[in-house]
């Protein structure tokens, strides 16, 4: 599986829950759940809805099939979500390595991982560094989310 860059906001257990929830249990099209994602989940737009099925797709907790994407039965106290999150997201790793000498705000975590943007991801944004850098903050609140490092005073740190 190749490691998505989808970091979707909000952070937060409730929203990761409610996403998988609009996924049907029978596949459908990318379209029909992405309209779902909107309606019964956390998504605002379209865009948002892909990331949200491309980040549940890497976290294990919907697949996409030839028929488009399903829900599977497992649920999210069932699926070790930290780890798929540290595999499968693109980048995740690296900032939870950038945390190994300690606590750091998300602005040094993204200043000593910001050599891992694709050369295309900043061509593809005006303003690159503002885009990673609110990325960098969404991977390091999942992060949290997953248990894999603390948050204290606007610092994060590992476990």
């Amino acid at each position: 599986m190749a490691r998505t860059k989808a970091v979707p906001a909000p952070v937060s257990m409730d929203a990761l829950e409610s996403a998988r929830q609009a996924v049907p249990l029978v596949p459908k099209s990318t379209d029909d759940c992405c309209g779902r994602v909107q309606q019964r989940g956390p998504a605002d737009t379209r865009e948002s809805a892909q990331d949200w099925l491309a980040f549940l797709d890497a976290l294990d907790l919907v697949a996409e099939t030839s028929r488009g994407y399903e829900r599977g039965s497992v649920g999210l106290t069932e699926t070790p979500l930290g780890q798929c999150f540290r595999e499968n997201v693109y980048g995740v790793a690296e900032v939870l390595d950038a945390l190994e000498d300690g606590p750091l705000t998300p602005e040094v975590v993204f200043e000593r991982t910001r050599s891992i943007v694709p050369t295309w991801e900043r061509n593809r944004h005006a303003d690159w560094e503002a885009v990673w850098r609110e990325r960098t903050q969404r991977v390091l609140q999942w992060a949290v989310v997953f248990g894999l490092v603390t948050a204290d005073d606007g610092q994060f740190g590992t476990q």
